[in-house]
């Protein structure tokens, strides 16, 4: 099989010829691997981030399940707005800092929070100002120039998947598990809660219009993704059930329906998502399944308890294995893995969330290897 046979057989509950391996390196390793400081990625997009990506699973070999690393946004459903303006308020060797703005009225109306663009880490997306001493409406900026503009929409999602090819799946985002992400988030659902039901209500509506937009298209995306990152790190489990839960059953429920899988990806505690997902709502996979203490999951457990109804993915720890481990370790915490869900199918290889930066090749040559042969299913 190639990776995108191996990963449509087990996303299906079938056995596919050994266990897929998908190591999760969305950002830092491949903006690393092109050997250009990352604001030219992530800023001046000179090659944007998901083709460094698919360039690196190419390189390492391994069966990559995309799951939303790059934006598909439809003007037709007001997804891109063409008013606002994005510029330079400050900038050194080490960093860029931009700041958004829109004219109405002929004023400014400048964002209240930046962009930050490193020379060797990704970027950090909105930053108070006044954090890192700038003022909330810059005195001085310079036009962002050099920015290469690649296609949207359809045109987009056909480039991707054409780079991809046979090398994996390729996930395109529609709805969300988050609509607390911040502290202040917290501060303000505990103030007003109706806001937030408010905000889930229209979340819902346009979610559906988008799953029906991205069914409606000649090249479709081959799964959908409607997770977010930390799902139960700023929401309960309680707060999770009455704001998120309805958005992904809505859209696992159409995914279903449609015959595409669905995908959650959610760092952080999971194990009550884990069960609520499996036994309410239609969703296929879900990761990264962390291990204390980011995380709070049992890989051996959940496939006991879930493995039957959801496809699990994870979760090597990725500093104290991937990242600081040697090769022996990488391949002991591998079979382990492998020994703890693989059983029966329905189980990802991966890691707890993404590989930092500088974790060695060597180490995730032989993730791959080891799912490749101890991962070897029997036919």
């Amino acid at each position: 099989m190639n990776s995108r046979e191996r990963l449509q057989t087990v996303l299906a509950g079938a056995l596919p010829d050994s266990v897929p391996v998908a190591p999760d390196i969305s950002n830092m390793i491949p903006a690393k691997r092109t050997g250009m400081p990352f604001w030219d990625i992530y800023l001046y997009e000179k090659i944007p981030i998901w083709k460094a990506y698919i360039d690196s699973v190419k390189h390492f070999g391994f069966d990559s399940l995309m799951d939303g690393y790059v934006n598909i946004a439809f003007d037709e459903l007001g997804e891109i707005d063409h008013d606002i303006k994005q510029v330079i308020v400050s900038k050194d060797e080490e960093r860029i800092v931009t700041q958004r703005y829109k004219l109405t009225g002929g004023q400014k109306q400048w964002e209240p929070t930046v962009q930050v663009y490193y020379a060797a880490d990704p970027p950090s997306w909105g930053v108070n100002p006044h954090k890192i001493r700038l003022p909330a409406t810059p005195d001085r900026y310079e036009e962002l120039r050099g920015r290469v503009i690649h296609p949207n929409g359809e045109a987009l999602l056909k480039w991707v998947k054409q780079e991809m090819g046979d090398h994996g799946l390729v996930g395109v985002f529609c709805g969300t598990s988050c609509l607390l992400n911040s502290e202040e988030d917290i501060l303000e659902y505990s103030d007003d809660p109706g806001k937030f039901h408010e905000r889930r209500d229209r979340l819902l509506e346009n979610c559906e219009k988008r799953f029906h937009k991205l069914m409606s298209l000649e090249t479709k995306p081959d799964f959908i993704c409607t997770g977010g990152s930390g799902t139960l790190v700023f929401q309960s489990p309680a707060i999770f059930r009455e704001l998120g839960l309805p958005i992904v059953q809505k859209i696992t429920a159409l995914c279903k329906q449609h015959g595409i899988p669905s995908h959650v990806h959610s760092c952080g505690p999971e194990t009550e998502l884990v069960k609520m997902l499996a036994e309410e709502s239609d969703l296929t996979v879900i990761d990264p399944l962390e291990v204390p203490p980011m995380g709070d999951s049992n890989l051996r457990e959940l496939k006991k308890l879930y493995g039957g109804r959801l496809v699990l993915k994870g979760n090597l720890h990725t500093t104290n294995v991937m990242l600081y481990g040697s090769v022996d370790d990488v391949v002991k915490a591998s079979r382990q893995a492998i020994d703890d869900a693989a059983d029966g199918g329905r189980f990802i290889l991966s890691t707890g969330d993404q590989c930092g930066r500088d974790t060695p090749e060597e180490n995730l040559f032989a993730m791959i290897e080891t799912a490749r042969t101890y991962g070897k299913y029997k036919s």
